[in-house]
């Protein structure tokens, strides 16, 4: 059970990793964006979208790569206090 449930809190953030970053690939759904929220366009890639015309948008391949390991550092603290044994 404590492996189905781990699964049901680490495919979700996956997902949405995966989405925020430059490697989306799929197009699943209409322009102008998600639940028409130009903000979600279908191409993902949000990461390079926040900083274009900022002096940080030639790094962010590393700044995505820095707030991941980040946010899943906090996700296994959170976890490990609620779910290990």
């Amino acid at each position: 059970m404590k492996r189905f449930i781990s699964h049901l809190i680490i495919w979700p953030f996956t997902f949405i990793l995966l989405y925020i970053s430059r490697f989306w690939v799929f197009e699943w759904w209409e322009r102008p964006g998600l639940f028409d929220l130009k903000a979600l366009p279908p191409t993902g890639n949000l990461v390079q979208r926040w900083l274009r015309g900022t002096e940080f948008a030639p790094y962010d391949l590393l700044i995505w790569v820095i707030a991941v390991f980040l946010f899943l550092t906090i996700l296994q603290k959170f976890y490990d206090h609620f779910f290990a044994s």
